[in-house]
């Protein structure tokens, strides 16, 4: 092994420990938003708006975060989300206290600048590797996500009656003591800050082509669509699961096998690119989102919510990682800045859309919880059209030729 492997083994134990600790939050926010949210808006058809802001926050502030990145290192970078991260978790507490539906939507956009940090762990952990170890360190920090799957609905059913007169804040007063914590985690970070800019240093290519790049466009749509499917049907499934005669609770469980579902594969996911090829992989995980819509479609006993939900998560996890490690391996060190950032921007600008579109699928398409359930999931066949058209053509064409 390496001494840059060594250092990037290292890196990967920070960062699944950060996402352990600092993604428990996310748990806290895909859970309650849209349950805080219809509780404080003024339309239930923007109910899930909380959400859509947290991801449009993200959205808009990715190519920022990765040019500070960039230029600063990940490490400030890092620290930055998470003092967003509480800002936000402690400007949606005030909100809740009040009573206002707007300041909670402004807490849910600064969130999303913690969010936007939190997508670039992945990328973090290729920074020291090599490219045989890319694949298995970005698997391994989304395991992390794991922890905060078990923390993030337990830290809800233990906190959301905390404060009996008001819901939900107690949760939100939790995700400060979080961000507070995990950002200490960085300091142990061990990856160096870029060289200045200087005319001798290489530029690479520039951003438009690198757009032009076959294999990076496959990896951003392939992305785009995994990380929009699964936001589209989960940003729904409390309203959904609650909507149709169960509890917060139960919501909050079918939630958290369906985190436990997106994470536990990244344990293996790694490997399975490695033994059988990134477009195999992104391909299954196309099939598996679908066959989630599928089961969804069949029913709304609890146990089809479940199963539902644990494949959308799998289906995620194998389309994200594929994808990301594809991206990863198309550009070179000096273009990460330019590129990383853009993918994201992409990423989480479908995720806005397939947000905002969830809320109002789910709560204007008729008058009954499943009638809005069955809305949610028929959308997904267009984004899994655009994917599969995209991976099929990268594979016909023979530009995939040389790609893993």
């Amino acid at each position: 092994m390496s001494a840059n492997d060594r250092i990037a083994k290292r890196n990967v134990m920070v960062l699944v420990a950060a996402q352990a600790i600092l993604g428990s939050q996310m748990g806290i926010s895909f859970i309650l938003g849209g349950l805080a949210g219809k509780m404080l808006s003024p339309n239930p058809c923007l109910a899930t708006l909380p959400i859509s802001l947290i991801i449009l926050g993200s959205m808009l502030t990715a190519p920022v975060m990765s040019n500070i990145m960039q230029k600063y290192g990940r490490r400030a970078g890092f620290i930055g989300g998470a003092l967003a991260g509480a800002i936000g978790a402690a400007i949606s507490a005030y909100a809740l206290w009040h009573g206002s539906f707007y300041i909670f939507l402004l807490g849910s956009f600064i969130t999303g600048i913690y969010m936007s940090a939190q997508g670039f762990y992945r990328f973090a952990a290729t920074d020291m590797a090599s490219p045989e170890f890319m694949p298995k360190a970005i698997s391994w920090v989304m395991a992390g996500g794991l922890l905060a799957a078990l923390i993030g609905p337990e830290l809800v059913k233990l906190t959301q009656g905390a404060v009996s007169a008001i819901p939900f804040i107690g949760a939100y007063l939790t995700a400060i003591g979080l961000n507070v914590v995990g950002l200490f985690l960085f300091f142990f970070l061990r990856i160096p800050v870029p060289e200045p800019v200087t005319a001798d240093t290489p530029s690479g290519r520039s951003l438009g082509q690198l757009l032009r790049e076959p294999q990076i466009v496959v990896a951003i749509i392939s992305a785009m669509v995994a990380y929009a499917l699964m936001n589209l049907v989960m940003t729904s499934t409390p309203l959904a699961v609650v909507g149709c005669g169960f509890n917060t609770n139960d919501a909050a469980d079918v939630v958290r096998a369906h985190v436990l579902a997106m994470y536990v594969p990244s344990f293996f996911t790694g490997y399975l690119i490695s033994w059988f090829g990134t477009r195999k992989i992104v391909a299954l995980g196309l099939v598996i989102l679908g066959s989630a819509g599928l089961v969804a479609l069949n029913g709304v006993e609890l146990s089809n919510f479940y199963i539902a939900l644990v494949l959308l998560g799998i289906g995620w996890n194998f389309g994200f990682i594929g994808g990301t490690t594809m991206l990863a391996k198309a550009h070179e060190p000096e273009e990460r800045g330019r590129i990383q950032g853009v993918n994201d921007f992409m990423v989480f600008g479908m995720v806005t859309v397939a947000s905002l579109s969830s809320g109002g699928l789910m709560n204007c398409s008729g008058g009954s919880a499943q009638e809005g359930w069955t809305a949610v999931n028929i959308a997904m066949i267009p984004f899994l059209v655009l994917a599969g058209g995209a991976l099929l053509w990268f594979v016909i064409s023979g530009k995939s030729k040389d790609v893993s």
